[in-house]
């Protein structure tokens, strides 16, 4: 008897200790044979990128061309709480005119910045309804089904 207590005792231990543990999930770019920090200034060219890293996670919204970026992030969650960034990558590939490489800059999490929202709201006309309005609020709109007296000259279609 006492041995299943301390075996019962062990096992929920275990169970509890188990579901601390965080989910751990990895997001974007995953470098397989190169890395983003082998890529040289001055020696690459975007095909050798290519062929390197594959295709940039996303290119500059107005220098399509020059400027490429692979992004990797690890998130961690815990049970019932929103998953946490714990690491971001940013690799920013800037290509001069004849396609060669002219900058490699990584940038971490600590180099993001916080952006507040703005709380301020468009006002918008009419007015806030309760609920009970919403609930009851198309009783008696609805039309009856018509009879021949409603229109003449018409018969409902039987």
């Amino acid at each position: 008897m006492l041995r299943t207590k301390l075996l019962f005792a062990a096992l929920s231990a275990a169970a509890l200790t188990a579901a601390c543990a965080p989910i751990v999930g990895q997001n974007g770019f995953q470098a397989i044979d190169a890395k983003p920090a082998d890529i040289l200034a001055g020696t690459d060219t975007k095909q050798t990128v290519l062929t390197k890293l594959g295709t940039p996670s996303t290119t500059s919204t107005f220098e399509s061309d020059s400027i490429w970026y692979y992004i990797s992030q690890v998130t961690e969650k815990y049970t019932y709480n929103r998953a946490q960034v714990t690491q971001r990558t940013v690799t920013e590939i800037t290509f001069n005119d004849t396609g060669q490489v002219a900058e490699v800059r990584t940038l971490g999490l600590d180099d993001g910045q916080q952006i507040a929202m703005n709380g301020r709201e468009t006002p918008t006309r009419g007015r806030q309804l309760t609920i009970i309005e919403q609930l009851l609020g198309n009783v008696g709109r609805g039309q009856l089904p018509r009879t021949d007296e409603d229109v003449p000259g018409q018969r409902r279609p039987d």
